[in-house]
C-alpha cells in the first residue's frame, strides 16, 4: 500500500502497488465511502475510465472501482501525485457529469493551449482537439464535459510532461474501455473547483489503418480543420465525427446543431460515408443524417 485509506468525492480511496519485477502495477482503488466520505456518491466512475470488476473489492465494501498502470517502481512519486490530485478533484468531476455543474471549457482550453502549443510546435509534435470540444471550438452550441486530444506516441509523453502538475493519471500503459490497451494519461486542468478533464492516448499496438479514424496517431488519418483560438491556430476534428457519434449515442438534441455546422463548413461526403459505414446506426438513421447534404 502506497497511500490510503483516503477520502474524496464520496469515495474511499487507496493506492496500491504490486511489485513483481518491472514494470510495476500501480492501482487506484475507489469504493463508495458513504457519509464518512461525504457520500453517497452521485454516480459511477466508469465515465472516468475506472473499471467495476466482477470480483469483490480487495479492500472490502460495496461498489468497488479501479484503474491500473504499468510503470517502473521508481515512478512511484509521480503516480502518488496523480493519485492525490485525482481524489482532490473527483468531487468536481462527478458534479460536472452528474449534477450539471458547468464545465469551464473555454478557460480550460485556453490554459491548455498556453501550456502546450508553443513547446509542441517547437518540438515538431502534432496534436489536435477531438470529440465534442472540437465541435464546440468550431462553433456548435454544445456543452462538452471534457477535452479529448489526439497526438502521436511522442506527443503522449510530451503532453504529460507539459501538464505534469495537472495529471490525475500518470502517463503509462493502461486499459481504456473501448480503446483497449493504450499509452495515455488524464489531467484536470485548472483549480480543484474550476477545471476541465483532459484525456489523450495512443494504442500500444496500432491495428490495421482505418479510414479517417479520429484517434489514429498516424499522420494524415483524421480529417482536421484549423481554428483560430486566442491567437493560436488549433486543429480540430471535422464536425462529421461529432454528428455521427451524437446519433449513435442517441443525443438527438445535438444532431440539428451539428448538422447545421457541417453544412456551414461544407460536408465532407467521403468522411461522412466512412463514418456512417462503420457506425452501428440503422440504414434509416444513416439516411436521415445524409439527407440534409444531398
Amino acid at each position: 500500500m502506497l497511500s490510503g485509506p483516503d477520502l474524496g468525492g464520496g469515495f474511499l480511496h487507496q493506492l496500491s502497488v504490486e511489485r513483481d519485477g518491472e514494470p510495476t502495477t500501480f492501482t487506484f482503488h475507489a469504493q463508495d465511502g458513504g457519509s464518512d466520505a461525504g457520500g453517497p456518491s452521485k454516480g459511477p466512475l466508469d465515465v472516468f475510465g475506472f473499471v467495476h470488476p466482477p470480483s469483490p473489492c480487495m479492500f472490502g465494501g460495496p461498489r468497488c472501482w479501479h484503474r491500473r498502470f504499468l510503470l517502473p517502481f521508481a515512478d512511484a512519486p509521480a503516480v502518488r501525485r496523480a493519485y492525490n490530485r485525482m481524489r482532490f478533484v473527483l468531487e468536481t468531476m462527478v458534479d460536472q457529469v452528474y449534477a450539471d455543474r458547468p464545465v469551464p471549457i473555454g478557460r480550460g482550453l485556453e490554459e491548455l493551449v498556453d501550456r502546450v502549443a508553443a513547446p509542441l510546435r517547437d518540438a515538431g509534435v502534432g496534436w489536435y482537439v477531438g470529440g465534442s470540444t472540437a465541435a464546440w471550438l468550431l462553433g456548435a452550441p454544445v456543452a462538452p464535459h471534457d477535452i479529448d486530444l489526439g497526438t502521436s506516441r511522442d506527443g503522449v509523453d510530451r503532453l504529460g510532461a507539459l501538464l505534469a502538475e495537472y495529471l490525475i493519471e500518470p502517463v503509462a500503459p493502461t486499459d481504456w474501455p473501448v480503446r483497449g490497451i493504450v499509452r495515455g494519461a488524464r489531467a484536470f486542468v485548472g483549480t480543484f473547483q474550476e477545471g476541465v478533464r483532459v484525456e489523450w492516448a495512443v494504442p500500444i499496438e496500432p491495428g490495421p489503418p482505418q479510414a479517417f479514424d479520429e484517434w489514429d496517431a498516424r499522420s494524415g488519418t483524421p480529417r482536421l480543420v484549423p481554428v483560430p483560438f486566442h491567437g493560436v491556430t488549433v486543429r480540430a476534428t471535422r464536425p462529421e465525427y461529432a454528428l455521427v457519434r451524437a446519433a449513435e449515442k442517441g443525443r438527438t438534441d445535438r444532431v440539428p446543431a451539428l448538422t447545421e455546422l457541417v453544412g456551414h463548413l461544407g460536408v465532407d461526403h467521403e468522411l461522412l460515408e466512412a463514418l456512417l459505414g462503420r457506425s452501428g446506426l440503422s440504414e434509416s438513421a444513416r439516411e436521415s443524417l445524409r439527407r440534409p447534404f444531398a
